[in-house]
């Protein structure tokens, strides 16, 4: 009977060790940045007529990360125009990207001197 108790007890507390550790992995808040975009696409039949970035909202950046951060939604926001999801038939589509950026890749976004 008390090997069946000590195969038990080592049992949970392996599983709260791995569980622990998944835990601590979603720390990522710690060392990046979110930034939201938004940006629109244009569908004229069935077919993207055109992708615009509407905003960059940053409250700290500068209009170089703010104009680097943009590319990069446009970029994501036209690989997303092909997601059935967000296909239209004619109309405009408005997305909210959200870019998740370490806080070292982007303090090392500068202007070129």
């Amino acid at each position: 009977m008390s090997c069946f108790l000590w195969k038990y007890q080592l049992l949970c507390t392996l599983g709260f060790l791995i569980s622990y550790s998944f835990l601590g992995a979603q720390s990522y808040k710690k060392d990046s940045l979110q930034i939201k975009s938004y940006t629109l696409i244009e569908y004229r039949r069935s077919e993207v007529k055109s992708v615009k970035l509407l905003r960059v909202i940053c409250d700290y950046c500068t209009d170089i990360q703010k104009e680097v951060i943009g590319i990069e939604a446009t970029r994501r926001a036209k690989s997303e125009s092909y997601e059935p999801k967000n296909r239209l038939k004619e109309g405009d589509k408005k997305l909210a990207i959200y870019i998740r950026i370490a806080k070292k890749d982007f303090a090392a976004i500068k202007e070129d001197e």
